[in-house]
């Protein structure tokens, strides 16, 4: 993982919680994250972060992570260690040839998700936060976000 000052990952810690980042929260290709029973909803969706693999370095104790990536993204999990019952569950089973996530690290008793495309969508529809994108787009006159990160509020 390239860590120049430049490129630190971003940190994502939940101990005995739910963190969620949705919409475009990020610029970054590179992330940490450090689960202990708990949930963590990344969104890898959003056109800021920039071209290239997306790097994400686990270590998982009894929580999930669920990824929200494009329709076309590649899922590479050859690098990760599973320590006891584990799985990485990707619905549709099948990669793409657009923007490659590399998942690294360890997972004891833990799980990652993988959603695409509308199944992504509706991931994110159905949370608080897209609630509050909603009436924010409707005070505004704009349009929400936090389902479809492509679309200029």
């Amino acid at each position: 993982m390239d860590t120049t000052p430049t490129t630190l990952p971003v940190r994502v810690h939940s101990h005995y919680r739910s963190i969620k980042k949705l919409g475009s929260w990020t610029e970054a290709r590179a992330f940490e994250v450090r689960g202990r029973r708990g949930s963590i909803v990344l969104d890898l969706r959003s056109p800021l972060i920039g071209d290239g693999d997306i790097e994400i370095d686990v270590d998982l104790d009894h929580a999930m992570l669920k990824l929200l990536v494009p329709e076309d993204a590649g899922v590479d999990h050859w690098d990760l260690r599973f320590l006891g019952r584990g799985r990485v569950k990707d619905w549709t089973g099948t990669n793409g040839e657009g923007r490659r996530v590399v998942i690294r690290g360890e997972m004891r008793h833990a799980e990652i998700r993988v959603h695409r495309g509308g199944i992504a969508m509706l991931s994110a529809m159905f949370t608080r936060e897209y609630v509050k994108d909603v009436r924010r787009a409707h005070r505004e006159g704009g349009f929400p976000t936090i389902d479809d990160p492509t679309r200029v509020a």
